[in-house]
This record gives C-alpha cells, sequence and structure tokens, in this order.
C-alpha cells in the first residue's frame, strides 16, 4: 500500500476570495519525481488542464517547465486575483500508484471549515470536479453534513452551482468539469457540448472547459 500525502500547503492569503478545491495531485509530486514541463505546484502536472486553461483566458504567457519563474507566475496570478488553492485531500493510501480519486482510501482531509473561519473574505469556493465518490464536491458534502451544515442547490446545470452558510456568511460553491483528461467522455455526452461541436466542428473539449470557467474565475 502506498501512502500519498499532499506535497503543497494551502495557498491563501487575507484578501483570498475564491478558493479552488481539488483532492490530490499526482504521486510523482509527493515523490518529488517531476516529469518534463511538470511545475512544482498545485495542479502544476503537464498533463493536467486548469493552467492552460486560465493562461488561454487571461492570455498570461506561462511557463511550462520546472523552474521557479514558473512558479512565481502562478503565484502572483493568483494573489493580483484573489485567489486561493487549499485542496480538500491531506493524504491518503492506494493499491496503485496513480492519481485516480476512486482509487484513494484510508483518506485524511483537510479542515476546509477552519480555513473559511480563518480568512473571511472568501466566498466562493470552486471544485475541480463534481460529487463522484472521492471527488471533491462528494468529500465537501460529507464535512458540512457531519457539521449539521445545509448544502443548498442554486443550479443542477452542469456546472452545478450550491451554497451553504458559515460564519455569517453565505459561500458559493461551484463544481467544475475536471481539468483532467478523464472528464472528456462527460463532456462529450453534454448536450451543450454536442451542439456547439455540431456548430463548429472543430470545437473541442479544451474550448469547452474555457467557456466554462471563463464565468467563475
Amino acid at each position: 500500500m502506498f501512502t500519498h500525502k499532499h506535497p503543497y500547503k494551502p495557498f491563501i492569503s487575507k484578501n483570498t476570495t475564491k478558493l479552488i478545491v481539488g483532492t490530490l495531485p499526482p504521486p510523482r509530486f509527493h515523490k518529488g519525481i517531476l516529469k518534463k514541463g511538470d511545475v512544482d505546484f498545485c495542479y502544476g502536472s503537464i498533463d493536467g488542464l486548469l493552467w492552460p486553461i486560465l493562461n488561454k483566458i487571461f492570455n498570461l504567457n506561462l511557463l511550462f517547465e520546472t523552474t521557479d519563474s514558473a512558479i512565481q507566475q502562478r503565484k502572483d496570478f493568483l494573489e493580483n486575483r484573489n485567489i486561493g488553492i487549499c485542496d480538500i485531500v491531506e493524504s491518503c493510501e492506494r493499491k496503485k500508484i496513480d492519481a485516480s480519486d476512486l482509487g484513494m482510501v484510508n483518506i485524511k482531509l483537510r479542515d476546509i471549515l477552519f480555513y473559511l473561519k480563518k480568512f473571511p473574505k472568501i466566498t466562493s469556493l470552486i471544485l475541480t470536479g463534481g460529487n463522484s465518490k472521492n471527488g471533491p464536491e462528494y468529500h465537501l458534502r460529507r464535512v458540512l453534513k457531519a457539521e449539521n451544515i445545509s448544502f443548498k442547490v442554486v443550479s443542477n446545470e452542469v456546472p452545478r452551482i450550491h451554497q451553504f452558510y458559515y460564519e455569517k456568511r453565505i459561500i458559493e460553491v461551484v463544481s467544475l468539469t475536471a481539468p483532467s483528461g478523464s472528464a472528456n467522455r462527460a463532456i462529450g455526452s453534454n448536450q451543450k457540448y454536442k451542439r456547439l461541436k455540431q456548430e463548429n466542428p472543430k470545437f473541442n473539449t479544451f474550448e469547452f472547459r474555457v467557456l466554462q470557467y471563463k464565468k467563475f474565475f
């Protein structure tokens, strides 16, 4: 059994208003054995799509390389936009060494409510995945249920939007389509995607995510 720990502390400042919440980066980040093009920072996998999507939306001219400059670019963007990152999983165990959420067992969660209390300007959680087993929404629901905090539906259309009341404020929760290749099949069956693809055969799953993410970043 392989113990998979999160290699990065939450990246949050006193002015953070939006918090990106996922699960764990690929195990190689925990081991410190990175691939060419990986950035040694949250969501830094060269195979992931979060930073390429944000790069496209905001014209950031990001570097995709294992350098301090690439890390600093991402930190500067987050601070300038008052965006933080706090993945909800602290550690887990795995039989198979991969990045699958389903493969996680003996999961230890971070205290997401602690950070919402500590940083009172946070009013939005942007989840990088939905309510499938061990996804960020799945774990958030468990945390809120344990505290008897109501998780109310605002919109059931993809991306789903919920909200809950905590520390005298409403927290909006958006469950985005995951920025990983494994979510492409779900996108392919999405009616909006099918319509846009029919209108423009060159339209692809990356562009679909760009349209979706742009509304919430």
